[in-house]
């Protein structure tokens, strides 16, 4: 193998992270000695060990004089977890290879030039793109302090998001819904209008299948063990419609409801959500509702490192309107819905001009069972 085939599989391991190790990277690292990988590991969730503390412990005395491939600059110092660094050089690891370097003020190349003046040989740069692209909602973050925008919209070939009746539910088919379940577990906070809490009444909660574990040793059941997370739940309602019966509000989870709303909501309907445990943040107004700029600023402030638009129409509209999505998640169903009166996948003002709508870069192509993903990329 070669040091690229090491890399790679460095940024598999990685990937591994999704949605656990916020507001940490996802990071993994290979270990090799004389041609063969001798230990291996990806940081699991925040808190735990470190990929490079994960494959030096599995590699044990076998990493000494061996070789480190890791996809993120090593730590060089304390936070939840010691500094990476003193357990590469407790390992005797003689060279690093590096996909990318950690852009944290402060830190930015701290480790590596730590690492070489301890007489470690430091290499940077190995599939830095892929490394960059693996992580972009925590780049985005670390740098401007905000959150990596992803609006996801499912809607019919003629982009539709129901009938003329109102009708939606289910527009595309199992594999699309999982797939949007699966953004779910890997975003941080998940926004939605009240005008869908009021139509749906959604929980918009992570729910996929249950996977089996191995065997309980004492009693030969298998265990089981939810894979996945449930974001925070955003809900933009200005005045304060959402009801309190909200299935959201009742729900037995570990992430919490914030619902963010304007100076012009009631103060009583704001104790009442208070007193069920509900945040309510209250944000300045723009054209009448919660402006989204200084929601972004405060959700980067609360440690949110991405944030998933999931609607309506309007929500949906005003994030591409001020330009604000990073990328999109657009599920085709093989359907033609038509009728001036169906709602459109995207709300808002949009664009006057030609010239002025925004350009998709990046796209990419996926077919879901009988649907097709169409994902990209929208600012520069």
């Amino acid at each position: 193998m070669t040091d690229t085939s090491y890399m790679k599989l460095a940024l598999r391991l990685a990937a591994k992270g999704a949605g656990w190790t916020s507001p940490n990277p996802m990071v993994g690292a290979v270990v090799v000695r004389e041609g063969q990988i001798v230990g291996r590991g990806w940081h699991r969730r925040y808190g735990l060990p470190h990929a490079e503390v994960e494959a030096l412990r599995r590699a044990g005395n076998a990493a000494r004089g061996a070789d480190l491939y890791v996809t993120l600059e090593p730590c060089n110092h304390h936070g939840k977890t010691p500094p990476c660094t003193r357990a590469i050089l407790e390992a005797g690891v003689r060279r690093v290879v590096v996909a990318v370097r950690d852009p944290n003020p402060g830190v930015n190349g701290g480790g590596a030039e730590f690492l070489a003046s301890q007489g470690v040989q430091v290499e940077m740069g190995l599939l830095e793109p892929e490394a960059r692209r693996l992580n972009e909602t925590w780049f985005k973050w670390v740098t401007e302090g905000l959150p990596w925008v992803m609006a996801k919209a499912a809607c019919s070939l003629d982009g539709r998001m129901a009938t003329a009746t109102g009708e939606s539910q289910w527009l595309t088919g199992e594999a699309a819904r999982a797939f949007g379940h699966r953004l779910r577990h890997q975003a941080d906070a998940i926004v939605v209008g009240v005008n869908t809490i009021i139509a749906d009444d959604p929980q918009l909660t992570t729910r996929l299948p249950i996977k089996p574990r191995k065997p309980d040793t004492e009693n030969r059941k298998p265990k089981t063990e939810n894979r996945f997370k449930d974001p925070i739940r955003v809900i933009l309602d200005s005045r304060l419609r959402l009801p309190l019966t909200a299935r959201l509000l009742q729900l037995d989870s570990p992430a919490p409801t914030w619902v963010a709303c304007t100076e012009a909501a009631p103060g009583e309907k704001r104790r009442a959500l208070e007193n069920q445990g509900t945040e309510v943040l209250v944000l300045p107004e723009e054209s009448g509702r919660v402006a989204l700029q200084p929601l972004l600023v405060l959700l980067g402030r609360r440690r949110v490192q991405s944030l998933l638009v999931e609607g309506g129409a309007e929500v949906l509209g005003s994030f591409f309107d001020r330009r604000l999505v990073d990328k999109f998640y657009f599920f085709y169903a093989p359907k033609i819905l038509g009728g001036r009166g169906a709602l459109g996948v995207l709300g808002g003002h949009g664009v006057a001009r030609l010239v002025d709508a925004p350009l998709a870069r990046d796209l990419s192509v996926r077919r879901l069972g009988p649907d097709l993903l169409i994902s990209g990329y929208l600012k520069s």
